[in-house]
């Protein structure tokens, strides 16, 4: 006789439910299978790392660069970001503002003390400096013969860093020219850009997903 169970997962017998499953009495509830496999985990069940250890875990091999970002809020959305996939650090340059800030603190929500930042007058200052040291340094960038993101494979091994720009006029000629490519995110619609820190996001996670995420 096939089951319908209304209930939810911590109030059901398991061994009774996977032993109707064995028997073929499988056609359950939609509402059952939701709370059975999609109940919304605590904050205190996640188990996140304290400030200590996020400083000792091994981080994504990713310098993000923010080229002129006016916004304090942007700034700070990236940092939470970068808290959230390990990046191993941030350079701040030229109008971009860094920490202790109160408009930075209300989006980074603390992550401003768990990533490791750096200041730089200018962007090409801090793009030099990470080519020196042996990184891949790309602009994200609408520009002739940039890279499309989904096309874009990342190399183990490697360190790399990305830079964003100002939410006007985007990375500077001039650090584009220095920089080692320029990967481009697609866009669809009718605009012509997006938020400095959504293409944050998309970036960071495109690197995470390839060499963090898999591992």
């Amino acid at each position: 006789m096939n089951i319908v169970i209304h209930t939810v997962m911590n109030t059901i017998n398991v061994k009774y439910f996977l032993f109707l499953l064995h028997k073929g009495n499988n056609v359950f509830n939609f509402y059952y299978l939701c709370s059975m496999n999609m109940r919304k985990i605590r904050t205190m069940e996640m188990q996140r790392l304290t400030v200590e250890e996020f400083r000792e875990a091994d981080k994504l091999p990713l310098v993000v660069v923010l080229d002129d970002v006016r916004s304090m809020y942007n700034v700070g959305s990236v940092f939470r970001t970068c808290d959230a996939f390990r990046v191993e650090g941030i350079a701040l340059c030229g109008i971009s503002c860094t920490p202790p800030a109160t408009e930075i603190h209300k989006t980074a929500l603390g992550a401003e003390d768990s990533v490791s930042w750096k200041y730089y007058k200018t962007a090409l200052e801090a793009v030099e400096e990470l080519k020196t040291e042996g990184y891949e340094v790309l602009a994200v960038e609408q520009v002739e013969h940039s890279t499309k993101l989904q096309t874009f494979q990342a190399e183990k091994g490697k360190r790399y860093a990305v830079v964003l720009g100002n939410e006007v006029k985007g990375v500077h000629q001039e650090v584009v020219d220095a920089c080692d490519g320029c990967l481009e995110i697609p866009q669809l619609g009718t605009k012509h850009s997006m938020n400095v820190s959504v293409t944050a996001g998309i970036i960071i996670y495109k690197f995470a997903e390839q060499l963090l995420l898999l591992l």
